[in-house]
């Protein structure tokens, strides 16, 4: 599906599905640019759908007042807090107190079991690929935790994930392709995920494997 259809359909489910006037109001008004170039050219190419995403999602401070994440990512009861960091050319400059509750929020979010991800978005114009992977270590961490009982690198936590979304055995190739890594480096990660006992080989020999999830 393309992005464009894809993200209609995401924000439509997520207004219908809301129940907060607050956040409702927010999220008809439609997400800011840098927000949207993101989605656009971080999350999508790299995730493939909106998932347990949930942007604008309101989170209480310890004054009780409200405030609200860019995207939070919360896969079963894990939260992952995504904030599209702007820049202008006095940030140096920023007022003082904006900067000490700028640091105030992301304390206060740890405290409350938030794992923070910061993405400036110089970066996401500049090194969307770089983003791709930050993004991939993100959902690998919540995929590990959650699925496996054994450490995980990012990358064999996203072979698991692609696996899922596969409907067929994947090949090196595949998996290559996806994580934008040599061949060679691919076959390592699936012979290592084997050894784990959390892949099996399905079919072919040495060069030519593919490879299935040992559900």
């Amino acid at each position: 599906m393309r992005f464009e259809q894809a993200f209609e359909d995401f924000m439509a489910s997520q207004i219908a599905a809301e129940t907060n006037r607050r956040r409702r109001e927010r999220l008809e008004q439609g997400l800011g640019h840098a927000e949207m170039e993101f989605l656009r050219a971080v999350w999508f190419p790299i995730i493939g759908h909106f998932d347990h995403l949930y942007p604008e999602w309101e989170v209480r401070d310890l004054a009780n007042g409200y405030r609200y994440l860019d995207f939070a990512y919360m896969p079963g009861d894990a939260r992952g807090a995504i904030e599209v960091q702007g820049y202008s050319t006095h940030a140096r400059d920023v007022e003082l107190w904006r900067f000490k509750d700028l640091c105030q929020r992301h304390c206060h979010l740890a405290l409350d079991g938030w794992l923070v991800m910061p993405i400036a978005y110089p970066s996401i114009v500049d090194s969307p690929k770089l983003c791709q992977q930050l993004i991939l270590s993100l959902v690998g961490i919540f995929i590990s935790s959650a699925h496996t009982p054994v450490p995980l690198t990012w990358a064999e936590s996203e072979a698991i994930r692609f696996a899922r979304r596969m409907m067929r055995p994947l090949s090196p190739s595949d998996l290559a392709s996806h994580l934008q890594v040599s061949s060679k480096y691919a076959r390592k990660i699936l012979h290592g995920l084997c050894d784990k006992q959390l892949f099996v080989v399905s079919s072919g020999q040495s060069r030519a494997r593919t490879y299935r999830l040992n559900d």
